[in-house]
């Protein structure tokens, strides 16, 4: 009966101030870490494979936490583009990296949000008792799997005359389109977004904001009939000197106003976080970083597939009983200005807060 009541108090909608006390079953991150997000078919993870980043990325992930790997109970590993989500491979670069076999591996795909759900996951397999403690997080090599024919589905032809199967097969920077005209987000507004995003991340960079968050990891480089091993320990997506007047020359993907600089880029990378009981971080002695709170998911329409924040955030917000003045920062997936730009305004989150 205690367990009981101890689940309905998390599951029930709560004030700021309930979210923010502590409690012994609560769900914590007590590390999060990254790779070096690299630029898809030319950077330096082009030339390895998803299980070779995230064995070598886990193997720094568990000498950095200093986490004993007995404790943890289950991995869940985001990926969109491996075939099975990577089951097979990334449960053997977990076993490679030291994570012991008792601790099974979750493959997830829900395409970007991918690692989030991953996340989710292990947190509420903590929440409700099944665990006490978790690795979640996601990985993509975009260059070794990234081509038009692992992108396009196939469906029996005789669904294709349904519309709804017909959306889902629209290609995503089409939808990207869809919203800008639906939305009326002109071009000049999303490359003046986009120059802004290019500028923070800029600044970020020099300022060493990722520093920390980056574990080095070594990648073998091709190049010329030449191989060499390199350290890779720097985003290599941020372009310098970016304004809204140089994307304003950039020629359009899709005969509208999407382009290469105001789309997100094709990229390889890893990243996880650790996560806990209260009560067993606490007891372990490790140093909490954040609470897991809450996670809600929103379907839109295929054809506008990109709004679907507009929508997740606000459900979030009335589950926890929090406003858009109660968070601090807003972080929406930029897969592109225009979905992004309309997201931010139809939950009227401020453009200091993203």
């Amino acid at each position: 009966m205690d367990r009981l009541n101890q689940l309905s108090g998390q599951l029930s909608p709560s004030s700021k101030q309930a979210l923010l006390q502590k409690n012994p079953d609560d769900v914590v991150i007590v590390a999060a870490y990254r790779t070096a997000i690299t630029k898809g078919f030319k950077g330096s993870f082009k030339d390895v494979g998803s299980e070779y980043i995230l064995t070598h990325f886990l193997k720094e992930f568990l000498d950095k936490t200093g986490v004993d790997p007995s404790l943890i109970e289950d991995v869940a590993m985001g990926n969109v583009l491996n075939q099975a989500a990577g089951a097979t491979e990334h449960r053997g670069a977990c076993l490679a990296a030291g994570i012991p076999y008792t601790a099974g591996l979750i493959a997830i795909n829900r395409f970007c949000s991918s690692g989030l759900m991953a996340i989710s996951e292990i947190a509420n397999k903590i929440r409700v008792g099944e665990i006490d403690c978790g690795i979640a997080g996601g990985v993509e090599s975009m260059s070794k799997n990234y081509s038009a024919a692992n992108l396009t589905p196939k469906v029996d032809p005789s669904l294709l005359k349904n519309p709804e199967m017909a959306k889902c097969l629209i290609p995503m920077g089409y939808t990207n389109e869809n919203v800008a005209n639906k939305y009326n987000i002109s071009r000049e507004r999303q490359d003046v977004f986009s120059a802004d995003s290019y500028q923070k991340a800029e600044k970020a960079v020099k300022n060493g904001a990722f520093k920390d968050e980056i574990l080095p990891i070594k990648a073998l480089l091709r190049n010329d009939g030449q191989e060499k091993e390199i350290v890779v320990d720097t985003d290599e997506g941020p372009r310098p000197n970016v304004t809204a007047e140089s994307l304003s020359k950039i020629k359009p993907a899709f005969k509208g106003t999407t382009h290469a600089g105001n789309a997100s880029q094709i990229s390889d990378g890893a990243a996880a976080v650790l996560l806990m009981r209260r009560s067993v971080a606490e007891a372990k002695g490790y140093e909490i970083q954040a609470k897991y709170i809450a996670c809600s998911v929103a379907g839109v329409p295929p054809e506008i597939m990109g709004v679907g924040p507009a929508y997740a955030i606000p459900e979030v917000l009335k589950r926890t009983g929090l406003t858009v003045s109660d968070v601090d920062v807003f972080e929406i997936n930029e897969a592109f200005a225009a979905q992004c730009l309309y997201s931010a305004e139809a939950c009227n989150v401020p453009k200091e807060k993203l």
